[in-house]
Formats: C-alpha cells, structure tokens, sequence
C-alpha cells in the first residue's frame, strides 16, 4: 500500500469492520458459551495516532456480541455493531455527519462488506479478505486482519494526511 498516499490523503472518514478486520477472524468459545477473539495491540496504538492526528474513524459491524462495544471501547471508538445492513447504517452516519461516500475510506474483508466497499471514496480490503470482495478494493493491505492490517491504514492514513 506504500504508493497509495494521494487516494488516502482525500479520505475524512475511516469505517472498519470487526471480525476479520481489527480481529483474525477467529472465536474462541468457552463451554458456557462466551466468546473471546484475538486482536493486535499494534492496531490501538495506530488507531490512537489517527485520532491525534484528526481523522475521524468508526466500528461498523453486523456482529451481535457486545464484545465488539467492549474492545471499541477500549480503543476509544465510536461504534454501532449488530446492524443488519452495513450500507443502510453507513449511508445513516455519514448523512447525519454531512460527509460525502466519496471522502470515505471502508475497510472490509468479507461479502457483507461488499455494498459498502462499492459505494466509498477507498475501498480497502485487508490481505487475506474474501476473494469475492478483494476485487472491489482499491487497496490491499500486506497484513491479514487481526495481525497488524488495520495499523498499517492508520500509518498510512497519518502519513497522507501530512501528520
């Protein structure tokens, strides 16, 4: 993603999805039946340099777990999780916010990613997303979901926007 600065220097406002994205995409299920999933610490401290450099970003997921408020509000996002259709949802925010699809980047990594994906400004699929949606991205991370790929857009995103 190192040649990719101009795209991102245009983005405002930066979604990412859950699992898959800021997760590897595994659960870890406990015989009562929580569930537990693994993130990157490196992605908070990227995520906490994008908030300081003014760059609103946001949790969109159609996960019902409150584990995804949970880990939101550690890293200090906002967050709507358990919608059940990410597009509706984001065309909703973004219309309330006065911010145009164009100036938004979406990182996703999975089919019901895909409205969202077609319709923003950056379109971004982290390395090991599903090989249905990774055609519809205009960036591709190196880095899978849950290992660093949201750290490397938040790197990315500060170095474009000059901060």
């Amino acid at each position: 993603m190192q040649g990719d600065l101009a795209l991102l220097a245009r983005v405002q406002f930066i979604v990412f999805n859950f699992d898959g994205v800021l997760t590897d995409n595994r659960v870890l299920v406990g015989q009562d039946g929580s569930e537990h999933v693994f993130c990157s610490r490196a992605d908070g401290l990227g995520l906490e340099a994008l908030a300081a450099a003014g760059i609103a970003s946001m949790i969109l997921s159609a996960e019902r777990n409150s584990i995804v408020q949970a880990r939101a509000d550690k890293l200090k996002m906002e967050c709507v999780y358990g919608c059940a259709d990410k597009w509706v949802e984001l065309q909703r925010i973004l219309a309330s916010r006065g911010i145009p699809a164009s100036a938004v980047a979406y990182v996703g990594n999975d089919v019901n990613d895909g409205d969202c994906l077609r319709h923003v400004g950056v379109p971004i699929c982290v390395a090991d997303a599903h090989p249905d949606v990774t055609p519809l991205a205009k960036l591709i991370t190196a880095r899978p979901g849950g290992h660093g790929a949201v750290r490397e857009v938040c790197d990315l995103l500060v170095r474009a926007h000059g901060r």
